[in-house]
């Protein structure tokens, strides 16, 4: 064991250590940009420790734990952000809390798909020429995604997001878990930085990973309320809105360490196991995640009524993502993901992320009055009308995904 093998943990460590600092220092007078940027680069440094804990975690306790903990804790960064604004929004059931924590949410979930699942298929392709097919044991997260976002898809239309819709949801997951969990353990060797801790006696390895998940846990939840608060309060200096940087800018703290590992897989050839453990992130977070927050909401306000506070700005967002998943699902029935299906999942995405830049112009082109949110339900209507048309056409691979069922 050399000091450079272990120089990625101690990067990591050394940028959290700024972020832990504020936490034991007055920050009142500092600059909310200085100490969203501190806090943010400690999460991003805790978020590289999990995941190189989760992959070696896996060696040594029960399938059934891993896959239910591990899976949990691997996307504790996303969960802590938005934990935190759904429990300030059962304290405040007035304030824009609760409108954050679903930017925070449905920004983290659709940039999981329109960014990770392309760009993974995308560099595959620039490689090898070709996309990416899933082995067959996806078929189940494939399914299980379908089944949420069909669920997720009632959410908006009834226009509330209850504690019943978190116990659904909580289920779907739970279903899921109980399937895969039953399932043969496959050996997989950890690669780069997780390989160094692979090496140890399996004692000392099992000690060494619950102190980083100890350590990075800390690091988050010492930094999740003054990320979120500064975050908010930068956009406010700047004059951006703060509602698309927490859903855009947060998630990307807590997501970077996912996307490049899972493009470092990619890069080497390896893009089924690269896209498929995106894929379980995306229906990790769109199941518990989502079921989390009225929960949260729940236990902070004292009760299950009333429901979180939205308005329809927050349901289109959510229709709008649940329209991705559906169209994401569509395209994978088959277990594969082709270049050019990814190369519009890819343009969909860019095309309602900067609609801001070009709606008011198109509208006023088209001679209609200014809505900030008409494009937002065209994309969504676009999503969900390919998705139908994918779904009709190939509807025996559609029959076929039953077959996730089985353990």
């Amino acid at each position: 064991m050399t000091i450079r093998s272990l120089r990625p943990y101690i990067i990591a460590v050394l940028l959290t250590l700024p972020g832990v600092g504020l936490r034991f220092m007055d920050h009142a007078g500092m600059s909310p940009i200085v100490v969203a940027l501190l806090s943010g680069i400690a999460i991003l440094g805790a978020s590289f420790l999990l995941t190189w804990a989760c992959e070696v975690a896996q060696m040594d306790i029960p399938q059934a734990v891993a896959v239910a903990v591990v899976a949990f804790i691997a996307v504790l960064p996303e969960y802590a952000v938005d934990m935190y604004f759904t429990w300030m929004a059962g304290q405040q059931p007035e304030s824009a809390y609760s409108h954050y924590a679903i930017a925070n949410m449905t920004g983290a979930n659709r940039l999981l798909i329109g960014v990770g699942w392309s760009a993974i298929v995308l560099l595959f392709a620039s490689r090898f020429h070709k996309g990416v097919h899933l082995p067959d044991d996806k078929r189940t997260d494939v399914l299980f995604l379908g089944l949420a976002t069909l669920y997720a898809l009632c959410i908006p239309l009834k226009g509330s997001l209850t504690w019943v819709d978190g116990l659904v949801l909580l289920g779907v997951y739970i279903w899921y878990i109980c399937i895969v969990a039953r399932r043969p353990v496959e050996e997989e060797e950890p690669e780069g930085p997780a390989a160094v801790l692979a090496r140890f006696a399996k004692k000392v390895r099992l000690r060494s990973v619950i102190a980083i998940f100890l350590f990075a846990a800390l690091v988050i939840l010492c930094n999740a309320e003054p990320f979120s608060e500064n975050l908010v309060a930068s956009g406010k200096l700047l004059g951006v809105n703060e509602f698309l940087l927490v859903q855009w800018l947060a998630p990307i703290a807590s997501e970077s360490p996912e996307f490049i590992i899972a493009i470092m897989f990619a890069s080497r050839g390896n893009a089924s196991l690269a896209l498929g453990s995106l894929l379980s992130s995306k229906l990790n977070q769109w199941t518990l995640l989502v079921g989390m927050i009225p929960g949260v909401y729940a236990i902070s306000s004292g009760g299950l009524t009333p429901p979180i506070n939205l308005d329809t700005h927050q349901f289109q967002e959510i229709l709008l993502t649940a329209g991705q998943s559906l169209f994401a699902v569509a395209l994978l029935v088959d277990l594969r993901l082709h270049v050019r299906e990814a190369f519009w999942l890819l343009v969909l995405f860019l095309a309602q992320l900067l609609s801001p830049l070009y709606d008011a112009q198109l509208e006023a082109l088209l001679g209609l009055p200014h809505d900030p949110l008409r494009l937002h339900f065209f994309y969504a209507k676009v999503y969900i009308v390919l998705a139908i048309v994918l779904l009709l056409k190939n509807w025996r691979k559609v029959r076929d995904l039953r077959l996730g069922f089985k353990v």
